[in-house]
This record gives structure tokens, C-alpha cells and sequence, in this order.
């Protein structure tokens, strides 16, 4: 890999003889890893867990493949070793209110929500659109429940949830250093400026980030640069201008402190946490954790948003669940373009935000009649459906490909949950013999 003769000399200027091994590991190979999604009930997964990452529950290293019902079903999540660090951080705790506020594509998002257990409530925000749909995709096949997923700029959210949660993580859009060896493009962005330019954008997020969060909440935050100007130094300023504290983040093998000299000699800069390529497996990080104190610890009441489905959709969905699951999965109802949602009753008013999912989609409005959702299928525990197939893997190929199936005549009419090696991968219909596919077409492929 040939590094930025510039990137060169400012780590060789920071490092001093440091900068020999940090500099020699850019050339070594990048390093994969994915997790096991806590989410999902029990299958027989076949994967290989023979290298599992000891900071990280559910976390491995190696490579998983994406055309696999492992992959669509969202018992695997495909994730860079030290990106997993940035949600241990965070830590949220059961019935938390969490937000990601650059979420996508939405790997710590999703496993923020394996953590929380689907309690609580996560809203994961993207501002650009086309990567929003990304973090929907992956939050759909993930089986995260009532997810709430927004399009918004960080000042638009501040106005619609005034210090409302408990745990806010600031990933921040960076100059990407520390993922050169994953993405070597990211060099040809890269220049000696570009790092300064970078900060200035994160100090334009994290005021509205703090507008959000609880007294005594705290904000992660988290950069995939080695940069001092995107790291110590934003710290330093946010400490310098806001009522925070650092919380102090536990260290394990690897891992060394934030470094005062680059900023201000601030000492709690050295209670933040470097994650250096040379010192572990996996590209490099900055992260911190701060405690929000201020002095005026006045929240504000928002209005949330009210259920909007009555008289016939409701009576379609109470149908559809006295056909076909043996409880209701859903309490809170929300109609919402052509699809029924399940959603937080805690969300504020959705009238003036961009939203590109209010919760997890139970159904599909049909003309007289609802269409069990496929997000549905992929959060669902196999036991709250009355029906439930069992595809073969090949069966499975056919599945995703969009194509029925031949099944035993004998089976009952209606729909089922299908599942391949325990994986619930979606729902089909069974007509006289003929499974129907009803697998999206914007997701189907062919292996």
C-alpha cells in the first residue's frame, strides 16, 4: 500500500520511533470480523466460531459470506473488529433510550438493539438517503423490534426530542485513517487539510447531539481516524465549552490511552481510547465516553405519537392475527404509507420528521385484507405463528430467487413462517400444493 507521502510525515512527526511499526502496519492484510446476532432464536448455523473475539460477546474474527440464509435471515452481521468496540462503549442498559445518530450502515446500530434485547427504545439516523436505506435494510434483517429510523440533520432532531435519552453515539463522518487498509479509495480524499475540515463538521453535530440527551446521560464518541484535530483535540473543545465529564473506559490488551499532548494536556484526554492497527487485530479507532452535567436539569414533555389505526385496517389486522399467529406481535399500531407498523408509544409526533421506518412492519395493505410483513418474519419467534415450514437449503436458493415451490398437497391453506435450519427467512402461502413466494423483489438474487 502506498501511503500519503504527507500522512507519512505528520505520523513520523507524532509517533517518533513509534511510527515504524504503525507505518508497517498499513501494508499487513485487513482484518475481517462479524458477529452472532443475540436476537435471533436458536438454529444450526454453519459457520465457523473457532475464533472468537474476546471483548466482544457474539463477535469472531474471519470473513462470512452475504448469499447465505446465515446472512438473509440476520443471524450474522459482517463487522470490522474495532468498529465493535465503539457499542461496548456505549453499553446500554435494558429500557434505555439509545440514539445512533450517524447510524449507517447501521452495524453498531444493530448491535446496540442485540444489546438492549429489544427493550427500550433505538432511533438510528442517516441524513444522506440512499445510505438510510442501507440502515433499513440492515435493521430489518437484524429482527430489531420498533426501531425507529429517521432521515434528519442533527439540529432537525434536536428540535423533536429535547433531552429525551439516556445514551447518544456520535460516530462521526472522519478522514477515515484508520480504514485505509479496508478501503484504500478513502486515500484519494484524503490531504494534509482534510482532517481540520472533517473537525469542523463534527463540532457543527455534537452541540445538537448534547441538545438531546438526558442530564447525566452520555455521549460516545467514536471516529475511525487516527487524526488528533478529529479526536483529542474535539474532546478537548467539547470539555472546554459544555458541562461534561470523561467517564473513564475500561482498557483490555490492545487498547491505549488518548493522548493529552495532542490537544490541550487536558490529563482526562488519557482516560479516551486509541486503538492502533500495530496493537491489535483491526483498523484503528478513537473512542470516548462523557457524562452530560448540567446545571439547569429541566427536561421537556414532547407529544408522542397516537396510534392511527382504527374501524376496518384494525379489524383486517385482528383477522389476520386470529388466522395466523397465536398471540398478537404487535401492541402499538401505526399505518404508515401502504404498510402497517408496530411502533414505540414513546415516539414523539412524526408529523415533522423524515422518516424512513416508524417501527417494524407487520403488514402490507392489500385491497380488503392485509399481507403479513417480511420484516415481521425476520423479528418474529417461530413459536408466535400457527404455521411454520422447513426449507432445505436448496429450497432456500429457490426461495430468495423469488420462485415457488411444490409443497405437500395435504398442507393446509394460509400462510407460513419459513425457515431454513431453524433460520426464519420469510413467509410464503401455501395454495393447493404451491408455496407462494412472497420474498421482496428489491431483495431477491440468485446464487
Amino acid at each position: 500500500m502506498q501511503l500519503p507521502p504527507a500522512f507519512i510525515s505528520k505520523y513520523q512527526a507524532l509517533l517518533g520511533a513509534e511510527a515504524i511499526p504503525f507505518l508497517d502496519s498499513f501494508q499487513a492484510p485487513a482484518v475481517h470480523g462479524f458477529r452472532i446476532n443475540p436476537l435471533k432464536p436458536p438454529a444450526n448455523l454453519t459457520i465457523d466460531l473457532s475464533h472468537p473475539i474476546p471483548t466482544v460477546p457474539n463477535g469472531y474474527y474471519g470473513k462470512v459470506a452475504g448469499k447465505t440464509p446465515e446472512h438473509q435471515s440476520g443471524y450474522v452481521y459482517s463487522q470490522e473488529p474495532s468498529a465493535m468496540q465503539v457499542a461496548q462503549v456505549v453499553n446500554p442498559q435494558a429500557g434505555e433510550r439509545v440514539l445512533d445518530l450517524c447510524a449507517a450502515p447501521g452495524g453498531k446500530s444493530t448491535q446496540l438493539a442485540g444489546m438492549l434485547n429489544n427493550s427500550g427504545l433505538l432511533v438510528a439516523n442517516e441524513i444522506d438517503r440512499s445510505r438510510a436505506k442501507v440502515l433499513v435494510e440492515n435493521l430489518e434483517r437484524a429482527g430489531v423490534w420498533n426501531p425507529l429510523i429517521l432521515n434528519e440533520d442533527p439540529d432537525s432532531l434536536a428540535r423533536h426530542f429535547p433531552r429525551y435519552f439516556d445514551k447518544i453515539l456520535v460516530d462521526a463522518p472522519c478522514s477515515g485513517e484508520g480504514m485505509f487498509r479496508k478501503n484504500p479509495q478513502a486515500m484519494k480524499y484524503w490531504s494534509l487539510d482534510y482532517p481540520a475540515a472533517c473537525a469542523v463538521r463534527q463540532r457543527t453535530i455534537l452541540p445538537a447531539a448534547l441538545k438531546m440527551l438526558k442530564p447525566g446521560g452520555e455521549l460516545v464518541y467514536s471516529t475511525c481516524t487516527f487524526a488528533p484535530e478529529e479526536d483529542e483535540q474535539i474532546i478537548a473543545w467539547l470539555l472546554k465549552e459544555f458541562p461534561l465529564k470523561v467517564v473513564p473506559i475500561t482498557k483490555t490488551a490492545g487498547m491505549e490511552d488518548g493522548r493529552p499532548a495532542w490537544a490541550n494536556q487536558n490529563p482526562a484526554l488519557a482516560d479516551t481510547v486509541r486503538l492502533f492497527p500495530q496493537n491489535l487485530p483491526g483498523d484503528g479507532h478513537f473512542i470516548a465516553k462523557l457524562r452530560y452535567e448540567p446545571t439547569d436539569a429541566a427536561g421537556s414533555l414532547i407529544k408522542t405519537q397516537r396510534s392511527n389505526v382504527a374501524g376496518e385496517l384494525r379489524k383486517w389486522w385482528q383477522q389476520l392475527v386470529s388466522t395466523e399467529f397465536t398471540v398478537d406481535p404487535a401492541t402499538n399500531l401505526l399505518s404508515f404509507g401502504k404498510t402497517l407498523y408496530s411502533y414505540h408509544p414513546d415516539i414523539p409526533d412524526l408529523q415533522q420528521l423524515k422518516v424512513m421506518r416508524p417501527g417494524t412492519p407487520v403488514a402490507n395493505i392489500k385491497k380488503q385484507r392485509l399481507e403479513p410483513a417480511y420484516g415481521l418474519a425476520l423479528a418474529l419467534k417461530p413459536q408466535s405463528v400457527q404455521k411454520r415450514l422447513t426449507l432445505t437449503r436448496a429450497e432456500w436458493q429457490i426461495y430468495v430467487h423469488g420462485d415457488t415451490l411444490s409443497v405437500d398437497p395435504k398442507l393446509p391453506k394460509g400462510w407460513y413462517l419459513l425457515d431454513c435450519q431453524g433460520m426464519p427467512i420469510g413467509f410464503g402461502k401455501v395454495v393447493q400444493g404451491t408455496l407462494k413466494n412472497f420474498f421482496p423483489k428489491g431483495l431477491r438474487f440468485q446464487i
